[in-house]
């Protein structure tokens, strides 16, 4: 969907804030980029739809170099969230959303159906909200409807740049939930820029970290976790003493039927990390033995969510 090839930004004081960057993002899929600051996760983004432009390599969205499309046209057809939210101040709410698909010339029957839509993918009444103004949302009301205008014209690729973190932790984690059950159902291509960890493991099917404007590794949150390439990487992702930090389940299983557990490997309730990131990379699901009995079944999504959350707990 979107590859980056020997892709360089050098600035005029000879200093690369992205250099050698070769990676490939799949279609459809949430691949976050994160590293400490000035490891050049934003300049990568921002180079994507041409806010910031390449030295050197290419660009390509579906086989073609974004050079070739129209500058207008590219932006169009890739959503933008920002963390500073940036909604029109003096713009309904309606409007702000109604913004790319009326430079694009829809009619007003398929806007209006459009607006509606949007606000109740992402939980907002549409005849509540329609007509107030951004100063009459909460900084996560406003949020949303920052994800909502980036979908409006229902774009391939959505950037967002630290989207949540100016946010409140519990507004932060309940957008971050809700783009998790957003994805499942609209599956765009998402990429996805924060500095924090925790969120990258929660949200990512992939994560690309990034250091002095390149790639030390780039894999699954299961990869990352269970396989660092090296120090910074394991001090980054905080897996020093995997073997030994436990893991209680209990919170996260789920009911299931007796033959819906057959050849599942068992865990029992507390289980080393190390030991069930090991297992779920073989396995979508795994039984729970609690107090001797078989409880149901926890999946890998779970698991990767429960971590982020201890890791943002030790903060």
């Amino acid at each position: 969907m979107i590859s980056f090839e020997n892709v360089s930004k050098k600035y005029d004081d000879g200093t690369y804030a992205v250099n050698t960057f070769n990676l490939h993002i799949k279609e459809g899929e949430l691949l976050v980029l994160i590293g400490p600051s000035g490891s050049g996760k934003t300049t990568t983004l921002k180079m994507i739809n041409r806010l910031i432009p390449l030295t050197e390599g290419y660009i390509k969205i579906k086989d073609k170099m974004i050079s070739d499309y129209d500058i207008h046209e590219l932006r169009w057809d890739i959503g933008y969230v920002l963390q500073q939210i940036a909604l029109f101040p003096h713009m309904t709410i309606e409007e702000n959303i109604a913004v790319v698909p009326e430079m694009k010339k829809w009619e007003q029957k398929e806007i209006d159906h459009r607006i509606d839509e949007l606000l109740h993918m992402v939980g907002l009444e549409p005849k509540t909200y329609r007509k107030r103004l951004p100063s009459e949302l909460s900084g996560g009301q406003q949020q949303r409807i920052g994800v909502a205008r980036a979908l409006a014209a229902n774009p391939p690729i959505i950037l967002m740049d630290e989207p949540f973190s100016a946010l409140d932790p519990l507004s932060r984690e309940k957008l971050q939930d809700d783009l998790i059950e957003l994805q499942k159902n609209i599956r765009k291509t998402i990429v996805f820029v924060t500095h924090d960890m925790s969120e990258a493991l929660k949200l990512g099917d992939r994560i690309c970290l990034m250091r002095n404007g390149g790639i030390v590794q780039t894999g699954t949150p299961e990869e990352l976790l269970q396989q660092p390439v090296n120090d910074f990487v394991r001090e980054f992702v905080g897996v020093d003493h995997a073997e030994e930090r436990m893991v209680d389940v209990r919170g996260l299983v789920k009911s299931a039927n007796p033959e819906e557990m057959d050849n599942l490997p068992i865990v029992p309730s507390r289980v080393p990390l190390n030991e069930i990131l090991s297992l779920l990379g073989e396995h979508e699901q795994l039984a729970v033995q609690d107090m001797d009995e078989i409880v149901g079944t926890i999946d890998r999504q779970g698991i990767i969510r429960t971590l982020s959350r201890q890791m943002e707990g030790m903060k």
